[in-house]
């Protein structure tokens, strides 16, 4: 039935990589399939009502309308499937998507940071409290999240442009913002996609289950070079990914000094 219901082969998605893509892509097989059935339905309805009340049949309009209670059932039944659809299938699937992962299950945290046209990526460093920051600080070149160095949290917070490194098979929380217009941070092979709203720092969680390297694109058109506003995600093994940040911190304090 699951494969079946599974059409993303003919839609053209992605490959998946996360443990969440594939009941993502069911679900969007689940809704094609109904639209399938409602468009044969309403179809097949209209054909029938230019059939039933053509002009030769009905030469003089009835302006009294139909009688009789079939309509109302017709109107009650869609308002019960649409409840049915929103209580027992939209909702809580969007809140089990919607909470992020127990601290027990020690989450990596990533700040995502858009702006007009790249991805900042803010890493907490080895002590995993990211540090303050201060729009007075912002600098495009050397600090463009304006990062206050004078925070002990902050002596080893690591800040990358357009390139982030996630651990594969672990939770991942990445907190979504944005310094000027609104943005949408998509992640597709990974079906993770959510709007980077100025003013909000917005959660979203998943697993990555693949390791390679893939997109991250803006889904939101936020200005003239909107088409170039891309960045990559390299999933690694978690002893690359550790060696990574290792290296990474180096580099930025070889930078620094």
């Amino acid at each position: 039935m699951k494969e079946l219901l599974d059409i993303s082969s003919f839609l053209g998605l992605p490959e998946q990589a996360s443990a969440h893509a594939w009941e993502l892509d069911y679900w969007t097989g689940l809704i094609h399939w109904l639209m399938l059935v409602l468009a044969v339905g309403w179809g097949a309805f209209f054909i029938y009502t230019m059939v039933r009340f053509r002009a030769s049949k009905n030469p003089r309009a009835n302006y009294a309308g139909t009688k009789g209670k079939l309509a109302k059932y017709q109107e009650g039944g869609v308002i019960l499937a649409e409840v049915l659809l929103l209580g027992l299938f939209a909702i809580p699937n969007w809140a089990v998507w919607r909470n992020a992962p127990e601290m027990a299950q020690n989450p990596i945290h990533v700040n995502v940071v858009g702006e007009q046209f790249a991805w900042n990526f803010h890493y907490p460093g080895a002590d995993g409290v990211f540090g303050k920051r201060d729009v007075n600080l912002v600098d495009t070149q050397t600090n463009p999240l304006g990062i206050d160095r004078s925070d002990p949290a902050a002596a080893d917070d690591l800040v990358m442009l357009n390139e982030m490194h996630l651990p594969v098979d672990r939770d991942i929380v990445l907190h979504i913002s944005s310094k000027d217009v609104i943005h949408s941070f998509s992640m597709n092979a990974h079906r993770v996609k959510q709007d980077a709203i100025p003013g909000l720092i917005i959660p979203v969680s998943f697993v990555p289950t693949q390791t390679g390297r893939f997109e991250i694109s803006c889904a939101q058109l936020c200005g003239l070079s909107h088409y170039r506003m891309k960045a990559w995600v390299t999933i690694e093994t978690g002893a690359e990914y550790e060696q990574w940040l290792i290296d990474a911190a180096e580099e930025a304090a070889l930078y620094a000094s």
